[in-house]
């Protein structure tokens, strides 16, 4: 049983949320309390990935990120960095492609704050990120725990992107959802059934968890 394709999604889900964690709390803040005209064009931007084909961006982040894309000829020239075939190219691709997962929640959970919670903030001399981080981000621990397990998960399950820009190396790109492709082409079920498995049951109890902490927020918020 070969379990680095496990691992390697593991790994590359945790990376993945994690930096959807750091720039998505800021960018959700902006889209929730922005009156700005176009703010439409971001929101649709950011949620391209719901609608849009994986092999599609998978595709077009290829084109972007090969030495003859700008951005690749730009990192290769200038860093020495190759992003195609890369597990650094996975984690970009998977930032993008899971993006609208963790920002739509925290978004959400923001804009049904009440605003006298800013506002009362504000008058007490806070400044905007003492109200962030102190005031508004803790009463949206159940939004920011979905913003969380939904790019998670999400990213654990990622096909077409990860194929079109990483590939099928061992150990370094072929994560578990290649593998049990690759599985299923060699008429090796047994394998495919095992990877699907383990896939499917840590997809479930993360589902699980979030669903019993987030009832117990509820149960709380109601006793008070």
């Amino acid at each position: 049983m070969d379990w680095s394709p496990l691992l390697l999604s593991l790994q590359l889900a945790f990376i993945t949320t994690l930096c959807l964690l750091i720039i998505g709390i800021p960018i959700a803040t902006k889209l929730a309390f922005s009156s700005a005209r176009y703010k439409f064009l971001v929101e649709a931007v950011v949620s391209l990935p719901l609608v849009l084909p994986p092999t599609v961006l998978g595709f077009y982040l290829l084109i972007a990120f090969s030495k003859h894309g700008v951005l690749g000829s730009f990192l290769d020239r200038m860093f020495d960095i190759q992003l195609v075939f890369s597990f650094g190219g996975l984690v970009i691709a998977s930032i993008l492609y899971s993006l609208p997962f963790m920002i739509q929640p925290i978004q959400a959970g923001l804009q049904n704050l009440p605003a006298s919670f800013r506002e009362a903030a504000y008058t007490m001399g806070k400044t905007r990120r003492e109200v962030l981080w102190r005031v508004l981000l803790p009463n949206i621990k159940p939004a920011l725990l979905t913003g969380v397990v939904l790019s998670f998960a999400h990213t654990i399950g990622e096909f077409g992107v990860v194929l079109m820009i990483g590939g099928r190396i061992p150990g370094q790109t072929l994560v578990a959802s290649i593998a049990i492709y690759d599985e299923v082409e060699s008429l090796n079920y047994t394998q495919a059934n095992v990877y699907a498995l383990v896939l499917l049951c840590t997809s479930f109890i993360i589902l699980g968890i979030t669903y019993y902490i987030n009832a117990q927020a509820d149960s709380k918020r109601k006793n008070h």
